[in-house]
């Protein structure tokens, strides 16, 4: 497990690192767009949440600075990667600040339901100057650092430069505790499930990890889960669940319906059962069989040897299938809104139905970063778990070598 870090600060990544042209390859990726959101109208003013909106562009000025500020980060490149990231997160914090400036000057003497938002120049330019941060970060060292500052440093100056005006942020202060309300659903279905998934996998995986033909039919069936969408699946679990209700008092009385958080949870449960059973096959079938029988010569008993050796090897890969598992079900608890679960889904068919753009970015960007933040929280785990298994993969071969 020691291998991927060996290999992160060998010589292919120093090469990565010390390649001026690769870097500058990537910062004229980011210059394009950058270049081409200048010129792009920059907000859109509507006088309600569904008219038409207005377009609207920055002025000469501010446009000529941003196609010099888009062209900085190549052509410092060779003077420092450090510089060119600092021009980049520059044209980052610029480019909020006159969104916030151009948006608040916009809804100047507009009625009080008038909404301006960011339009296509906007996120084309914020595009290609954060791809222009990344490839200044390739430098590594100092470059990187300054990387990780800009990005979550720009958006709090931006909003203290006035993106407060911003339609997305005044339809989440209008909904506050609503908002907040979903947001805890959302959690509540992914928690569930993936609990739900991790209690019927585990052991339907240890079950099956011995018996060939009983894991290609569990293999199988979960496989043709994931064939169905995930909106199908819940439109099928609306009957029967519907009849078990009706012949069930007891169940219905304990909430049980076609509709709402049981059918929900049903099919998120079906569909994070795959990861976790495939992951936990391949874990518990990768574990060395030198390792196992170095267990049994040392008299280990097969309760033991799981214990002590095939499951501390095998739970990193473990891990790895509750990790997909979990930023699986953040995407299908959105489609679950539907059926009346509730969550993030919410304002993502709200929009959609009222062709309100804000309010699908109220549901859509809090689900990708929630998904990304299970990601990297998961992942570190995995990163913790694939350290403790280095000491236990060592620990098991000092043991063998003292043994008889």
């Amino acid at each position: 497990m020691t291998a991927p870090a060996s290999l992160a600060s060998g010589p292919a990544a120093r090469q990565r690192r010390d390649d001026p042209e690769g870097i500058r390859t990537v910062l004229w990726l980011g210059a394009w767009p950058m270049l081409a959101g200048a010129l792009l109208p920059w907000a859109v003013l509507r006088p309600n949440r569904l008219a038409p909106g207005e377009l609207l562009h920055l002025p000469p000025g501010q446009v000529a600075l941003l196609l010099v500020l888009a062209l900085s980060p190549v052509l410092v490149t060779r003077r420092g990667p450090v510089l060119a990231g600092a021009l980049s997160g520059t044209a980052v914090l610029m480019a909020c600040v006159w969104l916030g400036r151009l948006t608040t000057s916009a809804l100047i003497g507009q009625a009080d339901f008038a909404r301006a938002s960011a339009a296509s120049g906007f996120w084309l330019f914020g595009l290609g100057a954060l791809v222009s941060v990344y490839g200044a970060g390739l430098r590594g060292g100092a470059a990187r650092l300054w990387a990780w500052i800009w990005v979550p440093g720009v958006a709090v100056l931006g909003l203290l430069g006035g993106l407060d005006h911003w339609s997305v942020l005044v339809e989440a202060r209008s909904e506050g505790p609503r908002w907040v309300q979903e947001l805890v659903q959302h959690l509540r279905l992914v928690g569930s499930a993936l609990g739900l998934a991790l209690g019927l996998g585990v052991p339907l995986t240890l079950w099956a990890a011995r018996r060939p033909r009983l894991a290609e039919s569990v293999l199988g069936a979960a496989n043709a889960v994931q064939t169905v969408p995930s909106l199908a699946l819940l439109g099928l679990l609306i009957a029967p669940l519907s009849g078990l209700s009706r012949a069930i008092p007891a169940l219905r009385e304990a909430g049980l319906s076609g509709i709402g958080t049981a059918p929900a949870l049903s099919a998120m449960t079906l569909y994070a059962l795959l990861p976790v059973l495939r992951n936990g096959l391949e874990a518990l079938r990768g574990v060395p069989a030198s390792t196992v029988d170095a267990g049994r010569g040392m008299g280990m008993t097969p309760s033991q040897l799981f214990w002590r050796v095939e499951l501390p090897l095998a739970l990193p890969v473990w891990l790895s299938g509750g990790r997909q598992a979990a930023v699986l079900l953040v995407g299908v608890a959105s489609v679950a809104a539907l059926i009346g679960a509730g969550g993030l889904g919410t304002y993502i068919f709200k929009g959609l139905q009222s062709a309100a753009t804000d309010l699908i970015l109220l549901g859509a960007v809090p689900a990708a970063g929630l998904a990304m933040g299970l990601d990297a929280l998961l992942r570190g785990a995995e990163t913790l778990l694939g350290r403790r298994l280095g000491q236990v993969a060592g620990s098991a071969a000092h043991s063998t070598g003292e043994g008889p």
